[in-house]
């Protein structure tokens, strides 16, 4: 099956995003920094992923990923840092206001 690599990001990420639309939350508040803060994280693993990549320290099998490439790596694995990156946040956000809301 060649989308389970995608399916999984899109059950990863599917929750977090429709949550994060909640005004109380004011995720996107912040949408300058949430960009930035997903950004160096993906900056910093795509060059490192690729490089291991290159080196073949790793490698994707074709079974498992939809099959467009870029610099040797699958679609889904560009996108794997930006689903978990999105979604740490989005649950360190979370935390924060629901322990404040306790107190």
């Amino acid at each position: 099956m060649t989308v389970e690599y995608a399916l999984v990001l899109f059950c990863i990420i599917i929750g977090p995003l429709l949550l994060s639309r909640d005004k109380k939350l004011n995720l996107y508040g912040h949408s300058a920094a949430l960009a930035k803060s997903i950004g160096i994280v993906c900056v910093t693993f795509w060059v490192w992923d690729v490089v291991a990549t290159a080196r073949q320290h790793w490698w994707f099998n074709d079974a498992y990923v939809l099959g467009p490439r870029l610099l040797g790596m699958p679609i889904e694995e560009w996108l794997f840092f930006v689903v978990l990156s999105f979604v740490s946040i989005f649950t360190w956000e979370s935390t924060k206001y629901f322990l404040k809301r306790r107190r």
